[in-house]
């Protein structure tokens, strides 16, 4: 069996008394879309915190693409290939789209920041920039301010950033959250497109959308791992119907 791009091993987060998660252990696959599924409070966004290098661990390893990264800082991190999206991003309001993934585009490079000017005008900066905006169906606003993109667009945005630092794998923390009905399904058919290029990690609580994307599910509740496998297995368990009786992920 081929090495898991992604290993996590016994990862435990202890907030004061309060345990985020414990003794967490999953492997993610290259290629795969791998969904993280749960209540409220059951771990999932201090796990990919934790995953992207800005939260340290109390306990456990982790490994990406062979190489353990358990102590490794953020930045590191995101030189290695690992990119998360959404809850993280800082998006400039007053700078356009093109703007925006340019200075993602920038950091990746290791450019400098000062006066914003090799973003703006840099060709190797903005080329790439263009190209991660036309992945995510932006192109046509790429020289449209932030603050006039609707709250789809911004999460498409964000997407762009994160896949403008070449990453092997996106973390992806509620990609749907705010969504309407049309905003989520070009969503879900972008995310679909996209696992064939990148593997992706997410936490999604639109159980149609994860049912519909993800190729392995893993359920946590208060904090334990309680179930992980394929879609069909996860529907199917009894403890996952349990744990979640009442929503759609039982049905």
């Amino acid at each position: 069996m081929a090495e898991p791009l992604l290993h996590i091993e016994g990862l435990a987060k202890h907030f004061g008394g309060v345990i985020a998660f414990d003794d967490i252990t999953l492997d993610v696959a290259a290629g795969e879309l791998h969904a993280i599924i749960g209540p409220n409070g059951a771990g999932k966004t201090t796990l990919i915190t934790q995953l992207a290098g800005e939260l340290a661990s109390d306990a456990g390893r982790v490994t990406f693409a062979g190489q353990d990264i358990t102590r490794l800082a953020a930045p590191r991190r995101s030189a290695l290939g690992l990119a998360r999206s959404f809850q993280i991003t800082s998006l400039f309001p007053e700078f356009t789209a093109l703007d925006n993934v340019a200075l993602a585009v920038q950091a990746r490079a290791g450019h400098s920041f000062r006066f914003w000017s090799p973003a703006r005008s840099a060709p190797e900066l903005r080329e790439p920039a263009r190209a991660a905006l036309e992945r995510v169906g932006l192109a046509a606003r790429s020289d449209t301010l932030v603050s006039q993109l609707s709250h789809g667009e911004h999460r498409q945005l964000e997407l762009a950033m994160a896949l403008a630092t070449r990453p092997r794998m996106l973390l992806l923390d509620e990609p749907m959250a705010g969504l309407g009905r049309e905003e989520s399904a070009r969503m879900v058919t972008l995310l679909r497109e996209l696992k064939q290029e990148v593997t992706i990690l997410l936490i999604e609580h639109d159980m149609a959308a994860v049912f519909a994307l993800a190729d392995r599910i893993t359920v946590l509740v208060y904090g334990r791992v309680i179930a992980s496998g394929a879609p069909a297995e996860i529907r199917a368990n009894a403890e996952v119907r349990k744990a979640y009786l009442g929503t759609d992920v039982a049905g």
